[in-house]
């Protein structure tokens, strides 16, 4: 795991929409933290560290600790957020506040490594079915990414959801027999003749000429005299 995201904030004490206009000049977000038992807390943090948050690969998902002068340090995450449509700013969020012991569910990424050999065989491909899983746990244990070696990987014995190493305290929420990854074997199929050998071809209005031609006198059969 990643080492744990704090972040500083002062609690707010005045309210309103000119207090917010200052901290945002101030380059602070106002924040919103509520949840684990406890009271809500208005609070402001610095938008260059909420930003650089939801600019990681884990994003609004990310469970980082908010340090409030004067209320402590709990485990949080992003519930909702308020964005400037255009400048794209981060202009208000409310903050989940986690309960000690307390297990949510979250998506970790799945990621391969390694070379397996039998890629090498004709027609085989890489499939990954899965790219992240859900799992149940407390924030603070929550995997940055399960990494998953392939090297071993064949068309026979793909890779299931059974086969991760999964640290104590934290459960899978997918079904256990999901195929994570697997090397699928593709041939090329062969093509089935189109005329048989020997065969004419069929002309098309063959028979509509014929049909269509001239009459035994002379005449075409259209422009007849229908008198």
């Amino acid at each position: 795991m990643a080492e744990k995201i704090v972040i500083k904030a002062n609690k707010k004490e005045e309210t309103g929409k000119g207090v917010n206009r200052r901290l945002r000049a101030e380059g602070k977000v106002p924040v919103v933290v509520y949840g684990g038992g406890s009271e809500n807390v208005a609070a402001s943090a610095e938008l260059r560290e909420l930003a650089a948050i939801l600019r990681t690969d884990s994003g609004v998902n990310t469970v980082f600790s908010l340090d409030i002068e004067g209320e402590g340090v709990n485990d949080v995450i992003f519930q909702d957020r308020q964005i400037d449509p255009l400048r794209g700013r981060l202009l208000h969020a409310d903050l989940r506040r986690f309960a000690k012991g307390e297990k949510i569910e979250m998506t970790v990424p799945v990621h391969l490594f390694g070379e397996p050999e039998a890629l090498k065989e004709e027609g085989a491909v890489l499939s990954q079915a899965m790219r992240e899983v859900k799992v149940l746990c407390e924030p603070a244990r929550t995997p940055d990414s399960f990494e998953v070696d392939i090297t071993d990987l064949t068309s026979e014995h793909p890779i299931h959801v059974f086969d991760l190493k999964v640290e104590e305290g934290i459960e899978i929420q997918d079904a256990q027999d999901g195929v994570i990854a697997s090397i699928v074997i593709v041939k090329e199929a062969e093509l089935e003749p189109q005329i048989e050998e020997g065969a004419e071809p069929e002309v098309v209005g063959e028979e509509g000429a014929e049909a269509g031609g001239e009459a035994e006198d002379g005449e075409p059969a259209a422009d007849k005299d229908t008198e």
